[in-house]
């Protein structure tokens, strides 16, 4: 499946980042990142598919009653496992699902959309490459790791570019 394959390919480059940084480096705030941390942004990401992955069964999807497990954001090795599962675990046949949110700070009551597993797929996959960009601002920040030119550029964009360079 096409949408697996994409995540499967940012997922090894998020996951080869994480393992040239130092278990500091992971949770150590970036000014650039308004204090926040890699493994924050990282948590972040797992949370998102998890929410996905666990609202499959059931049929509704709710991001916004992610764990937000802080051990995520300070254990590296943690996060690479979690990487790997969520990335197997992707290969479930598409289905409807209902998406839970609440848009507005000032209510409550959570409204019903409805969408589709592979959407909630490409919505994660665009997330996470958003992601993806802030996490390259922090390591650029912290460390002098290279990072591929693509990391954090959404499929689009680099399609764009090399028909630019031609």
């Amino acid at each position: 499946m096409q949408l697996q394959q994409a995540v499967n390919t940012i997922f090894v480059q998020l996951a080869d980042s994480l393992s040239q940084l130092s278990q500091p480096q992971y949770s150590q705030s970036c000014s650039t990142l308004f204090n926040n941390t890699i493994g924050q942004h990282v948590r972040h990401i797992i949370e998102l598919f998890q929410c996905l992955e666990n609202g499959y069964e059931s049929g509704t999807v709710n991001y916004e009653k992610r764990k937000r497990d802080t051990l995520l954001e300070t254990d590296k090795g943690l996060a690479g496992t979690l990487l790997l599962e969520i990335h197997r675990g992707l290969n479930k046949p598409n289905k409807t699902l209902t998406l839970e949110a609440s848009y507005d700070e000032h209510v409550t009551e959570s409204i019903a959309i409805d969408t589709n597993y592979f959407r909630e797929i490409a919505y994660n996959l665009e997330h996470t490459i958003h992601h993806m960009a802030l996490i390259r601002v922090g390591i650029t920040e912290i460390t002098n790791i290279h990072l591929p030119d693509n990391f954090g550029v959404a499929s689009s964009t680099i399609k764009y570019r090399n028909q630019c360079a031609q």
